[in-house]
């Protein structure tokens, strides 16, 4: 249960994030386009341009920013200052491999080194990493047996 509760607060913060739209490059547990995680909010605006909408608030990790970019790609800045997550919606985006939004459950597992793919409830999902807080993982979001969305993002608890 303790498993699920690390992956949900990644995911949960994912989930609440709608969707936006810009092609790039998903670069496995290090993050999307010129979002990396880390980055700033000056460097991703440097990298990616002016937002199409941006959004603050506060949610359950504390207060957050997030910016909304053309191709669905959503960064989100928990804490305000520093890249924590990126989601990824968009279809021209895929890894080194190949690997993207609309990729088979098969496609990931061939396509992605250390892939787990595990299922919480109506909740599919593949990803990177054991879930331990402040690790950086990659999770496949899956639906009906294809990559629906992509979140490269920090673990918070």
């Amino acid at each position: 249960m303790r498993r699920f509760a690390r992956f949900g607060c990644i995911l949960l913060a994912a989930v609440l994030i709608p969707a936006g739209t810009a092609d790039a490059l998903i670069q496995i547990d290090r993050g999307i386009a010129g979002a990396r995680i880390g980055n700033t909010r000056a460097e991703v605006r440097t990298a990616l341009g002016s937002p199409s909408k941006t959004a603050s608030g506060t949610n359950d990790f504390g207060p957050f920013v997030r910016y909304t970019y053309a191709g669905g790609i959503q960064v989100v800045f928990q804490g305000r200052t520093r890249v924590t997550s990126v989601r990824l919606t968009g279809r021209g985006d895929r890894t080194s491999r190949g690997v993207g939004v609309g990729s088979s459950e098969a496609a990931v597992k061939s396509g992605v080194s250390g892939i787990t793919c595990e299922t919480f409830g109506s909740f599919r999902t593949c990803h990177t990493g054991s879930g331990e807080p402040g690790q950086r993982i990659t999770d496949f979001h899956i639906s009906g047996g294809r990559v629906s969305a992509v979140v490269v993002g920090i673990v918070i608890d």
